[in-house]
This record gives structure tokens, C-alpha cells and sequence, in this order.
């Protein structure tokens, strides 16, 4: 008759993981800057659009990219 109390706190660890995932999907190369910065001088806030010349970018991330980046307080 034994207690088979197997009751273990190991299992509450916490994954940071995903925020570094969504903090790195920010992270724009060099050519992706450029390429944003002429399309958005020639087209403007149409996001969208400017997704469409980028592989592997949502308009999403583009705007949230550069209104972190070119944010202007009006």
C-alpha cells in the first residue's frame, strides 16, 4: 500500500521563445529597408502594395515596421 504521489513542478516552465519570434519579424534587411522607403516615396501608406514586392512580408508588418521606425507626431 504505497502513495503513489507523483506530483511534479518541473512542468511550469515558461517559453519565451514566442516573443523573440514576433520581435524579430521587425527585423528588415537592408534591401527590404530601401525597397520600403522608395515604395512608399512613390506609392505611399498603400501597404498592401508595397507587401507585394516583398516575399515572405505581409502589409501588416511593413506598416508596423515603418511607423515604428518613421513615426512622425502631428
Amino acid at each position: 500500500m504505497a502513495d503513489l504521489d507523483h506530483s511534479s513542478s518541473d512542468d511550469n516552465s515558461v517559453d519565451s521563445r514566442e516573443e523573440t519570434s514576433q520581435d524579430s519579424k521587425l527585423e528588415f534587411s537592408e534591401d527590404e529597408e530601401t525597397l520600403i522607403t522608395r515604395m512608399y516615396n512613390l506609392v505611399g501608406e498603400r501597404w498592401p502594395l508595397i507587401a507585394g514586392r516583398i516575399p515572405g512580408r505581409t502589409a501588416e508588418e511593413i506598416e508596423k515596421y515603418w511607423t515604428s521606425r518613421y513615426s512622425t507626431s502631428q
